[in-house]
């Protein structure tokens, strides 16, 4: 197999497989945690994890995840490995998806929670509580869901273009 379309392949691969991982931690243990806390902390901690988050290694597998993906099935598709292409197509598109509900909901709900201030100010914080974690924790296990399936897509195109070089 030739080395670039290898090289993005696994990029594409292991960021694909660090962004399912970051939803399924937050899937399984993070929210789960805050869910047996008092409104104004998880107001407080989650502000402190959407202020945080945004940094350098994040943003390399988030749009890594992408970019990477977009690349390898490029690169694929010229190359006559056409096993690797509805893998990568499928992968592709679960990214894509899973970033659209990011921006379409758990953005939004983020930066809502953001606008609502300081945690020990809000008057209401079970409201604000409820506006978020009603909508976010869904949209997460989607975005869970949906990197999973791009994961297992690169997978299946890691061993399809694996068994096309021997």
């Amino acid at each position: 197999m030739d080395t670039a379309r290898l090289a993005a392949l696994v990029a594409a691969t292991l960021t694909t497989g660090l962004m399912a991982g970051l939803f399924f931690a937050f899937d399984v243990s993070v929210m789960p945690a805050l869910k047996r806390s008092d409104d104004r902390t998880l107001i407080s901690v989650m502000q402190r994890v959407n202020t945080s988050i945004i940094n350098g290694w994040f943003m390399l597998a988030f749009l890594g995840a992408l970019l990477f993906t977009a690349l390898a099935l490029a690169l694929h598709l010229p190359a006559g490995e056409h096993a690797a292409v509805p893998p990568l197509s499928g992968a592709l598109l679960a990214y894509v998806l899973a970033l659209a509900v990011t921006g379409r909901v758990n953005i939004p709900l983020n930066n809502a929670l953001e606008a609502a201030g300081p945690a020990e100010r809000i008057a209401d914080p079970a409201a604000v509580r409820r506006a978020f974690e009603t909508k976010w924790v869904p949209a997460n296990r989607w975005r869970t869901a949906l990197c999973t399936a791009a994961l297992g897509c690169q997978s299946w195109a890691l061993w399809a273009s694996a068994a096309h070089s021997l």
